[in-house]
């Protein structure tokens, strides 16, 4: 007669990581929808990036720069990083909103904030893949 050995491991759900997978699900979605609306070339979008004056091309750029955020969001190695550039892309949005277009910032800073905290939190994360990158 023989056995097979089996063996358990168990997991320990931790309620802040599920809490911040959530956030960057909700995340994701806001900007792949976002940036696929400037890639798509919607039409408030045009007008909106006609308004800001540097060219159209800023908007494919911003676009993919959303897009791309959004799924390293959904990545677990590169998620810190592109929570740090999501923060990056909408620090621009709420310079641009409040100085060029002269419109209310809270959306574009709400995003910011949401993101500056999911990179705070996977801080530790960003600095194993630089680490591992610059060696």
């Amino acid at each position: 007669m023989s056995t097979i050995g089996t063996t358990t491991s168990t997991w320990k759900v931790r309620p802040g990581t599920v809490g911040l997978w959530i956030l960057q699900v909700f995340l994701a979605f806001q900007f792949v929808s976002a940036g696929l609306m400037k890639l798509a070339g919607n039409e408030v979008m045009i007008g909106m990036f006609t308004e800001i004056g540097a060219g159209q091309w800023l908007r494919y750029v911003v676009g993919a720069l959303e897009v791309a955020g959004a799924l390293g969001l959904l990545v677990p190695r590169l998620c810190g990083l592109a929570a740090l550039g999501l923060t990056g892309v909408m620090a621009g949005a709420v310079v641009t909103n409040v100085f060029v277009l002269g419109y209310s910032p809270a959306i574009a800073l709400g995003f910011l904030l949401v993101a500056g905290l999911i990179a705070w939190f996977r801080r530790t994360a960003i600095r194993e893949l630089v680490a591992k990158v610059a060696s």
